[in-house]
């Protein structure tokens, strides 16, 4: 064995029928750069050596230490059976299991025979091979490939690598390194407890198996989509459940020293919360660390998720506890059933794997709350809704902001690299950028040239949750385009009360911008104002950092209500903020704002195709 002990110092270890030799070299290694660890043993001599080389860029041999140690007598490792693991040794009293998980960088491991003609290779794993997939593949002539278990991080720069080796798919020779965490987790493990068979009548929607147990309620929600053998109904909700999968877990409220301040209040810590921050062993999503410290790269649903489920108070406690994510989509569909309307329900995932193809025969698309996390796949797919003539309707904020990618080979599983740009809990470091399930460039989609304010017509500006604002008509309202919107409502406030934050537009919110992709024929029908200085502008668009850049002071943090027409016949409504559906909700759904949008569904379902506005000049 090669391995750090609990001070950080280098070991080795060799062990044969009960004995063993064990080498150990201080000083502590240094975190943060990469050295050459080798163990050795002279079988005619019975010595064994253990030597440490760091190594810096440019630089080989820059320091070296060693020790030495004669084997007992009769102890030959030669002759010891066993799997060879990386990262991990077997546990001696159980042999399905392991101990010893290591955090950090392995790169290049290999085995050799030294002969008085030369070292005889035995075994070289060559990391920067099949990068997308979960092996590991042995260039030595014995060909002992091996298999990565709980997706440690994969594409990332060795030893070698250089600042012009930006992108592993070009060149991934410098990519040879795999970064191993003891909080890696795909995959749980458990075996089926219970197995539920539904039946036939059962409309697709979104449900939940209730498991109670003393005082104790638990719910795993699932999504039942529409059957195989018939298309999609005119309506479809199209639940995020990629936007679930980055939030799993989320451990903010206590992990994140600044969510109080961001929030503007003091949090209230549930039993949930608690619970998580004492069973790390649930795993991590993107808004957690490693526990190393490194940026958690993949999240996955094959593990115990406890804030995807109904009454959960989740991401900001307090007065935020139906924001984030499926309990606020939960509102939308909620008014979906007070409404009586006949729909379907399609996953992300189905989206990501058949394309346009799960959205035949809807007419019109619903999205949830706050749809941040898409794939290539996902996107090609509501582009290709649209220019056939689909209406798209997105009563959210911060949707379609990040690029995401799912493993080609396993199931149930994303990767997000959040590279460059954007709002996050940490970023990869030069030369990590490019995804290793897909080798796409990851982080935001604006910066992947595909912002979407061209999908939407509004693209994400600022975050805040301490309250929210409502919305003012504008002069844009009253074009007959939209006469349609405002039947029945002659209010010039919308959203003055809600049950995110007080009012209609808040949390995070969405803009139009024509330098982004909003089409120019857009009509921007309500706007608010008035957001507290817990709102600020996003990352992204803070080119030169300056006073004034708060909600009270800059015009730039708002929702924009947005409306505009396609060239198939279709059309995009779109209202710029995640508190949006909970003002939908106030009051039972008897509120302008639930008036609003259903006009606007009414409107949407109508096959009657809208016509594209004449063109105007300059």
């Amino acid at each position: 064995e090669l391995y750090l002990d609990a001070d950080g110092c280098l070991c080795g270890e060799l062990e044969a029928a009960g004995q063993r030799c064990r080498l150990r070299l201080p000083p502590r290694v240094a975190a943060g750069g990469w050295h050459r660890a080798t163990l050795t043993w002279n079988r005619a001599d019975g010595r064994a050596r253990l030597e440490l080389t760091r190594l810096h860029p440019g630089l080989d041999a820059a320091r070296a230490d060693d020790c030495e140690a004669r084997l007992p007598t009769g102890l030959d490792p030669a002759a010891g059976r066993g799997p060879i693991l990386f990262a991990a040794r077997r546990r001696l009293d159980d042999a399905a299991d392991v101990e010893r998980l290591f955090n950090g960088r392995l790169a290049r491991p290999r085995f050799e025979q030294l002969q008085p003609a030369g070292p005889r290779l035995l075994a070289a794993w060559d990391f920067s091979q099949a990068i997308s997939s979960t092996r590991c593949l042995d260039t030595g002539p014995l060909q002992l490939h091996g298999c990565l278990v709980n997706l440690p991080t994969r594409g990332l720069p060795g030893p070698d690598w250089q600042p012009d080796q930006l992108a592993w798919p070009v060149d991934a020779s410098g990519h040879d390194a795999i970064h191993f965490h003891d909080d890696d987790l795909y995959d749980a493990g458990w075996t089926p407890d219970l197995s539920v068979t539904l039946p036939e009548t059962l409309a697709s929607g979104v449900y939940a198996l209730r498991f109670e147990a003393g005082d104790e309620v638990f719910h795993t929600p699932f999504c039942l989509r529409p059957p195989a053998h018939r298309p999609c109904k005119p309506l479809v909700f199209l639940l995020p459940t990629a936007s679930y999968l980055a939030y799993a877990n989320n451990r903010i409220g206590l992990d994140v020293p600044e969510t109080e301040l961001v929030c503007g209040q003091l949090l209230e810590l549930t039993p949930g919360d608690l619970y998580m921050q004492e069973h790390p062993e649930l795993g991590r999503c993107f808004y957690d660390l490693h526990n190393d410290g490194s940026g958690v790269f993949h999240s996955s649903r094959l593990r115990p998720v406890l804030d995807f489920q109904p009454g959960w108070v989740g991401k900001l406690g307090g007065r935020g506890s139906n924001v984030w994510q499926f309990n606020a989509d939960t509102h939308l569909l909620g008014w979906l059933q007070h409404t009586g309307a006949d729909y379907d329900v399609v996953s992300d995932e189905d989206l990501h794997h058949e394309g346009l193809a799960a959205l035949a025969g809807c007419r019109v698309l619903v999205t949830g709350t706050h749809p941040e996390y898409y794939s290539a796949a996902m996107r090609d797919a509501l582009d290709g809704f649209l220019a056939r003539g689909g209406r798209l309707m997105y009563p959210g904020g911060n949707g379609f902001y990040w690029r995401i990618a799912f493993h080609p080979e396993l199931p149930g599983v994303i990767e997000c690299r959040k590279s460059e740009d954007g709002i996050r809990a940490s970023a990869p470091e030069p030369g990590a950028y490019y995804s290793a399930f897909t080798g796409e460039y990851t982080g935001l989609w604006r910066r992947n040239g595909r912002p979407p304010n061209a999908l939407t017509g509004v693209g994400m500006v600022a975050q805040g949750f301490d309250h929210s604002a409502p919305y003012e008509r504008t002069a844009a309202s009253d074009d007959p385009r939209v006469g349609f919107m405002f039947e029945g409502i002659p209010e010039r406030t919308l959203g003055d009360a809600g049950l995110c934050g007080g009012g209609a537009a808040g949390i995070e919110l969405d803009a139009a911008d024509p330098a982004l992709g909003t089409p120019a024929h857009a009509l921007v029908v309500a706007r608010s104002s008035a957001h507290g200085d817990t709102y600020l502008q996003t990352p992204e668009d803070m080119l030169d950092p300056a006073p004034g850049l708060g909600g009270t002071e800059s015009a730039s943090i708002r929702a924009d209500l947005v409306f505009f027409e396609t060239p198939a016949g279709g059309a995009v409504f779109s209202t710029g903020s995640i508190a949006w559906a909970g003002a939908m909700a106030w009051n039972a759904y008897d509120n302008p704002v639930a008036r609003l949008t259903g006009n606007v569904l009414k409107r949407f379902l109508d096959p009657t195709a809208f016509a594209m506005p004449p063109a105007t000049g300059d």
